[in-house]
């Protein structure tokens, strides 16, 4: 838990941030810190990250090359503050959290991080300063969030020729209060070789590491991928400027994975997906700064973030509670997508929800067919617009329950598919009537290949007004533009406006919704 002490002066953190602006870039595309850094005082090139903003709270994260004490000294508007973090070791990979609590709603805090040799609290390392803002207390402030999801997929990974992931830069300029991230933030099953040939003859090139060159099984390799990403410039300023709210799916150990699976994959000497997946999420746990998580990895993905009277965002954990692929005709599913225990945390949490908008962050869409194999299903939908099946009878239940516990304002945000679309569901074009019409938005992907869009499965009424997909699989980011979904409420009205965007910012399609309505 991290301990509060005294203040510093406004001054003192202009100047850090000055200072932690540069110490932001890395001098050498390597998996380890600057080896300069090493010669001398704690180094925190990997930058910093925050997460799980609330009204009066924040989750700051860092990572050092070597042990050290995490300080981090704030200010805002109504003052200074320093808080005390744990000592950074290898056994969370130099990696570490502070909490900071009592924060000041709605505004924006300046904050750097210190670290400090543990035998010597008065030798620490240049800082390195961020900035978020807290959720707002009252109704009449504006929120704007962006998402997306699907990062070094495929192959694709930081090619310094086309300036690297170029989309963060993109998001924040954009300036959102914050960011969800829909899983597949790594692919630990895609191996990132020095190039690729394009169809067209061109050229890709990566940034390569050690534990990028091969699929991931050992938690060093698991961190190694995690570390993989903050080698790139803009995703590192992104994370000093915008917080996050992260999920995880499949990717995060390999391709459709559910528990109890033995993998039928000939680069692997540990096919037990259980093993694979333990260590994966004590790396993820590891990178990124999440309330419901500890260090270790124990602990769970799925919770509810407040962001102020305006919004709630239940962010879902469909992987390890999930009943393995199947054809998905079962007629009695109770464990499905979700398992029962988080199924019934989830229509719990949203009937006590109070916020004008909840969105649901799912790490799979509900009616797209995504196949794994030739005869198994890797998401809700198995291909059959009849009556609820399979996992589809989680959601039927979900949906009933929502309409008749009278529960408004509700939005899926999904990624996983590659591409971005459009869905509204409604009772009187589906199978399964007893629910209220709902959209759900699909954007993506950040960082990875394109790919053809999948089949819409008729049990829950869905039509697509937008759809955006390339014509072939595995289209490299050069080839088919990324896309992440923009999301603006209106602190007056009320009103959502959900816009899908794509790489450079233009907008793709937009659709606006009331507070408090159904059927539109």
């Amino acid at each position: 838990m991290a301990q509060e002490s005294g203040g510093f002066g406004r001054r003192s953190l202009l100047r850090g941030a000055a200072v932690g602006s540069a110490a932001l870039a890395l001098p050498t595309f390597s998996s380890a810190a600057p080896a300069q850094a090493r010669s001398g005082r704690p180094g925190a090139g990997w930058g910093v990250q925050v997460g799980d903003v609330t009204t009066s709270s924040g989750l700051v994260w860092v990572r050092s090359d070597r042990p050290a004490r995490m300080v981090v000294q704030t200010e805002a508007f109504r003052g200074a503050r320093s808080w005390t973090g744990p000592v950074l070791g290898p056994g969370t990979d130099f990696t570490g959290v502070t909490s900071l609590h009592g924060l000041p709603s709605g505004e924006q805090i300046h904050y750097r991080v210190l670290l400090a040799d543990p035998d010597d609290p008065r030798r620490t390392g240049e800082p390195v300063a961020g900035t978020f803002r807290t959720a707002p207390a009252g109704r009449r402030a504006d929120v704007r969030f962006h998402w997306s999801g699907d990062l070094a997929g495929q192959g694709w990974g930081i090619n310094p020729e086309r300036g690297g992931y170029r989309i963060y830069e993109d998001m924040r300029r954009r300036n959102p209060d914050f960011f969800l991230c829909s899983g597949d933030n790594i692919y630990a099953d895609n191996p990132i070789t020095d190039k690729v040939t394009l169809p067209d003859g061109r050229i890709w090139r990566n940034v390569t590491t050690e534990e990028k060159a091969k699929v991931a099984e050992t938690l060093a390799e698991f961190r190694g991928a995690f570390r993989y990403n903050l080698l790139d410039d803009n995703l590192r300023r992104f994370n000093a400027q915008v917080p996050t709210i992260t999920q995880w799916d499949d990717h995060e150990v390999h391709n459709n994975w559910y528990p109890g699976q033995l993998l039928d994959d000939d680069r692997y000497t540990e096919k037990n997906a259980d093993v694979l997946s333990a260590r994966s999420l004590r790396a993820f746990s590891e990178y990124f700064p999440i309330r419901t998580l500890r260090p270790d990895g124990h602990g769970r993905v799925y919770r509810v973030v407040h962001h102020g009277p305006l919004l709630d965002v239940f962010v879902l954990d469909m992987r390890r509670y999930r009943n393995a692929n199947s054809p998905g005709r079962q007629t009695d599913d109770r464990q499905g997508i979700l398992g029962a225990e988080q199924l019934r945390w989830l229509k719990r949490e949203l009937s006590r929800s109070r916020a004008v908008w909840k969105v649901i962050a799912s790490d799979m869409p509900l009616g797209l067919v995504v196949p794994d194999g030739k005869t198994n299903f890797e998401a809700v939908a198995q291909g059959d617009p009849g009556a609820p099946l399979g996992r589809e009878l989680q959601l039927a239940e979900l949906l009933r329950h929502i309409k008749h516990d009278r529960i408004t304002g509700t939005l899926w945000l999904t990624t996983d598919v590659h591409y971005t679309s459009a869905q509204h569901y409604a009772p009187e074009r589906a199978a399964f009537k007893d629910f209220e019409p709902f959209w759900e938005f699909v954007s993506g992907p950040l960082n990875a290949g394109g790919f053809q869009a999948v089949k819409l499965d008729g049990t829950f009424g869905p039509e697509q007004p937008f759809l955006k997909a390339p014509d072939r699989a595995n289209t490299s980011p050069a080839e088919s533009p990324q896309n992440f979904g923009e999301i603006d409420i209106d602190g007056g009205s009320g009103e959502l406006t959900v816009r899908l965007r794509q790489e450079g910012g233009r907008m793709l399609f937009s659709k606006t919704l009331q507070p408090g309505r159904v059927g539109q």
